[in-house]
């Protein structure tokens, strides 16, 4: 058996077939992929699959509906849930589609970028030698002479990029100038420059949306009136949170709101008018003062946010927290408002439930059997039936239908539970009684079995605010406005170009012009531009012998 040694191929070798094909369909798929075609093919596919997300409950945002639309759907909602549409803006599709589009624009831009600084620094083309081919041609003798003419078009395109070339003599014994002159311009070189900001300012927007996206965060938080505060000092004090891929909730931007008032208007069909929250804040210096330090007033407004360190904190809506006051047999008193939250959004007919706990008692068994729930529905303007609902929005009226519980509300177990409802296993298992069912307006009150007295005490408003923090925002928006002006740009301006060859006539102080133009884009209205100075350097009372058309 012979073993053959090869020696190494020269430098300068040709590839091998398999090779070459391999570099032409790599070649090729980057010329495909980095095309303006595939770009707006890409731009559209992402504008199709955000449909989803805008259509679709979206896991992220309300789980619940996710749940609710898996339930109401049992067959056609797994195979979404399976194509990530509940989730579409963390699906790994969504984001293929993303990255490809933002690699498109990238390798598009690149050499689309060193071209037009190229022709930017280029020369207008010269004089074409047949202008009658021009889509834009005209030709006459004017009765002044070649440099009065051509100072003339000097003046005339100012503004324009301007060469003047002199053409050779027709013999070689003439002198020089003989030969006439030609005037190239041309004109409309922001129109490439718009187009290359429009897609630029297009990467930098989605550039800016991932880093919002990244670093980003948004939080809910229900807080009472009256004084009552929020603070952003960590993820806890949020009732709902929904973090950025980089953010871990232990560096957040730290500040303090304090709800003062809400004060809402309504239409006379409940239709809200304007909604507006009387809140003070702290932050930077004032929140390092401590709890004296000083609190600054603002006018929370929907669509009004404040905005604090990069923060910008939302009025989204409101609702009513009633209060309710519990007399124990012992004389034992304990009052507590707690938010409800809302049935019906359009009269704001509210449920939910406030729980009690007996203070006072040492025995661990007995203040479990001592525990009261207040629970129904509330009414801010009632409908005066012994089934009451709401027909008003504002508290014209208030008044609660409320089943009073008594027994082990399940608080100690170690179960979490809604604060809106009593946990139905307490009630399944028999700890849990209902002991009363009534309905009380503002300073009425009911008795229990026991002695325990319950009384509707007050109607206080809470406010639902949202915190978001965008580190990106004003990228955004300069990338944003940016989009909109090289847009705007690349559609209004026309690029176009405009050639004059000025030749002495036969009788002395007289001049053949020919002039030609051509647009270099499909709008209409450099016709008009032409005509304009086709009449400015031949007027009709000095076009003799004319021997060209524009058309």
């Amino acid at each position: 058996m012979s073993l053959t040694i090869h020696p190494p191929a020269p430098p300068g070798h040709p590839p091998t077939p398999r090779r070459r094909t391999v570099l032409a369909l790599l070649r090729n798929t980057w010329r495909g992929l980095t095309s303006m075609r595939t770009a707006l093919v890409l731009l559209f596919l992402l504008a199709v699959a955000a449909l989803p997300g805008a259509l679709l409950p979206q896991r992220s945002l309300n789980p619940a509906k996710v749940d609710e639309y898996l339930a109401s759907y049992p067959r056609l909602g797994p195979w979404l849930d399976r194509a990530d549409l509940f989730e579409v803006f963390a699906s790994p599709w969504f984001a293929a589609v993303y990255l490809l589009l933002f690699v498109s624009l990238i390798g598009c831009l690149g050499p689309r970028t060193l071209d037009y600084a190229r022709a930017c620094r280029a020369r207008p083309v010269d004089t074409p030698r047949n202008l009658a081919r021009m889509p834009h041609h005209a030709a006459g003798t004017v009765t002044v002479g070649p440099e009065e003419v051509l100072a003339d078009v000097r003046r005339r395109l100012r503004g324009w990029r301007v060469v003047v070339r002199e053409e050779a003599p027709a013999r070689t014994a003439d002198p020089p100038g003989s030969g006439g002159w030609t005037v190239s311009a041309e004109k409309g070189y922001l129109r490439e420059a718009g187009n290359l900001v429009f897609h630029l300012a297009l990467v930098g927007l989605l550039v800016g949306i991932a880093v919002g996206k990244l670093f980003g965060y948004e939080g809910q938080v229900i807080v009472l009136t009256g004084g009552n505060q929020f603070c952003n000092t960590g993820i806890l004090g949020y009732d709902s949170f929904n973090a950025g891929l980089r953010v871990d909730g232990t560096s957040l931007n730290p500040f303090c709101v304090k709800v003062d008032t809400f004060d809402a208007t309504y239409l006379p069909s409940g239709a809200p008018d304007s909604f507006r929250a009387g809140i003070g804040y702290q932050a930077g210096d004032d929140l390092a003062a401590g709890p004296d330090g000083p609190w600054r007033p603002f006018q929370l407004e929907v669509n009004s946010p404040l905005r604090l360190a990069g923060d910008r904190v939302y009025l989204l809506g409101h609702g009513y927290a009633p209060e309710f006051t519990v007399t124990f047999p012992g004389g034992e008193q304990r009052s507590v408002t707690t938010q409800w939250r809302l049935a019906d959004p359009n009269t704001l007919l509210s449920e939910g439930a406030t729980k009690f706990d007996r203070p006072g008692l040492v025995d661990e068994a007995q203040r479990r059997r001592s525990q009261v729930a207040v629970t129904g529905l509330l009414a801010p303007t009632t409908s005066g039936g012994k089934l009451i609902t709401s027909v008003f929005p504002a508290p014209l009226d208030p008044e609660v239908a409320v089943d009073v519980y008594q027994g082990d509300l399940g608080l100690d177990d170690g179960r979490g539970q809604s604060i809106f409802e009593v946990d139905r296993r307490q009630v399944s298992a028999g700890v849990l009684t209902r002991q009363a069912r009534a309905n009380l307006g503002p300073g009425e009150e009911l008795t229990l079995p026991d002695g325990t007295r319950v009384r509707f005490s007050d109607l206080t408003q809470w406010v639902s605010l949202q915190v978001s923090h965008d580190p990106a925002q004003g990228w955004v928006l300069t990338f944003a406005v940016l989009v909109l002006a090289g847009l705007g740009t690349s559609l209004t301006i026309k690029r176009r170009r405009f050639w004059v060859r000025l030749r002495p006539a036969a009788e002395p102080g007289r001049t053949v012009v020919e002039i030609g133009g051509l647009a270099r884009t499909d709008q209409a209205g450099y016709g008009e531009e032409f005509t304009r100075l086709r009449g400015d350097l031949l007027p009709d009372g000095q076009r003799e012998e004319a021997s060209g058309r524009c058309r």
